[in-house]
């Protein structure tokens, strides 16, 4: 008698399928993205990332209320300034929108987790990362502000940091500056595998930090490398960093799963903007059913090996699960 193996049997129905399902999305994966902007009363939805807004620091008390009331626990923070130079100054003012909105968060929601970027592209009136000498960026000079901009983000409140410049050496300047003024508990994630990506487009518009002259090439990682991400990886745990995150997820799932199978530590997967859009606009044009292909999308960068999946898909995402409970 011939046997045949029937794998089948644990696809008949709903009930066996969750049951034997090896990769779950669960609430607390997420992180969701949030665009602070100074002035009042605004919340206007961003053109490139449609669901998603720009909201003054005045207006965050019933979208922090949902986020949480969704199960989300955390949120990370972007700043846009109206005024820019070449320091970034507005990055690590006492007063920037950043350091008001950490604050208001804390008094609407002690328990929300706040990480904040820390960076100098939207501040900066040259749109790159860092200090500027002769059009490139000045690594060594730029970790100082970037400490800057860390410690007064941990004055203000933040849980937790996560530089996302790609310089050399951050995240050791991040933790030393934070240990040696009593913030020691303050967590770094770093972006320590963020590539030059093109699909950041709709980000940097959101955000009004395109570079005014030139590209990122010369500190963002090369799309085409694999192994200098590990190498990356090593650096940024051998600094200090908690977490360790691959920027942008869906193109990199190799990425994602040669760090998880090389480092025992948390892993972020950032669903970058493009990624967003791209997938926005196809469930516009009725392509593609909404929910299924934000979940598969999201379920491949948990089973590639992510632990923690920061999404502009968060909310919605949240919404799903809850109702399937």
């Amino acid at each position: 008698m011939n046997l045949i193996n029937r794998p089948r049997r644990l696809r008949l129905n709903s009930s066996i399928r969750s049951l034997v399902r090896e990769t779950k999305l669960n609430v607390d994966d997420f992180i969701y993205p949030l665009f602070l902007v100074e002035g009042e009363k605004i919340k206007e939805e961003i053109s490139t990332l449609p669901g998603n807004y720009h909201f003054s620091v005045d207006m965050l008390e019933k979208e922090i209320d949902e986020i949480y009331s969704l199960g989300i626990k955390a949120v990370l923070l972007f700043g846009v300034p109206d005024k820019k130079d070449p320091f970034g100054s507005e990055a690590y003012s006492n007063t920037g929108v950043v350091q008001q909105g950490i604050k208001e968060i804390k008094k609407i929601n002690k328990d929300i987790l706040v990480i904040t970027d820390i960076c100098m592209c939207q501040y900066t009136d040259h749109g790159h990362c860092g200090i500027i000498h002769d059009y490139d960026v000045s690594n060594d000079e730029t970790l100082n502000y970037l400490a800057k901009i860390a410690l007064s983000h941990a004055k203000a409140g933040a849980d937790m940091v996560a530089p996302s410049d790609m310089m050399d050496g951050r995240v050791a300047a991040i933790r030393k500056i934070l240990d040696d003024n009593s913030y020691k508990d303050v967590s770094i994630m770093a972006y320590s595998a963020k590539y030059a990506s093109a699909f950041y487009g709709p980000f940097r518009a959101a955000a009004h930090s395109t570079p005014q002259f030139g590209d990122r090439r010369t500190y963002q990682m090369d799309p085409a490398n694999s192994d200098e991400a590990l190498r990356e990886i090593e650096l940024d745990l051998k600094e200090g960093a908690d977490i360790v995150m691959v920027k942008p997820a869906l193109a990199y799932l190799d990425i994602i799963r040669r760090v998880k199978d090389n480092y025992n530590v948390p892993i972020a997967a950032y669903n970058v903007s493009g990624e967003y859009a791209m997938i926005k606009a196809a469930i516009e044009k009725g392509l593609v059913d909404e929910r299924s292909i934000v979940t598969e999308s999201l379920t491949s960068m948990k089973r590639a090996g992510a632990d923690i999946i920061i999404t502009y898909f968060a909310k919605d995402m949240a919404r799903w699960i809850q109702e399937g409970r």
